[in-house]
């Protein structure tokens, strides 16, 4: 790879380099709801909020974000681990967050894993808080 690298819309095309890249990263799990088929759907509702990072053709990180009208969301942020420490982390969540200010959105939530202390100092360091007492609840449909 070059080290030249670029940041640009997630296109469904990127998918399979995106699992790829998610199966890759310590403290990223992939569930029900992350198949081809949903993500395409979840880009189709969020155009233009998703944003990958390339080093010439090859994806070396992703994040996927979205909102509900209410509250936007990112998930699934990733970067390579041989590209870590250079400020692509950032750069990516910086864009995801120009998006959805661009939308009117005032409060974005993020869900670390608490056995993931990497990523939770990630977000950390790039100003977010964590909410403590919050219990984070799900249901399959």
């Amino acid at each position: 790879m070059s080290g030249k690298t670029n940041t640009r819309e997630f296109s469904i095309n990127d998918y399979d380099a995106a699992v790829d890249l998610w199966q890759r990263v310590e403290g990223l799990e992939i569930a029900e709801g992350d198949d081809r088929e949903s993500v395409a759907q979840f880009l189709a509702r969020n155009p233009g909020l998703s944003r990958v990072v390339t080093d010439g053709s090859g994806i070396v990180g992703v994040a996927l974000c979205g909102h509900d009208a209410h509250r936007g969301y990112i998930y699934h942020l990733a970067v390579d681990p041989a590209y870590q420490g250079r400020g692509l982390g950032r750069r990516l969540v910086d864009e995801c967050l120009e998006g959805l200010r661009q939308t009117g959105l005032k409060r974005v939530i993020i869900l670390v894993a608490g056995d993931n202390p990497r990523g939770r100092e990630f977000w950390k360091r790039c100003g977010w808080e964590e909410i403590t007492g919050v219990i984070s609840m799900g249901i399959d449909l």
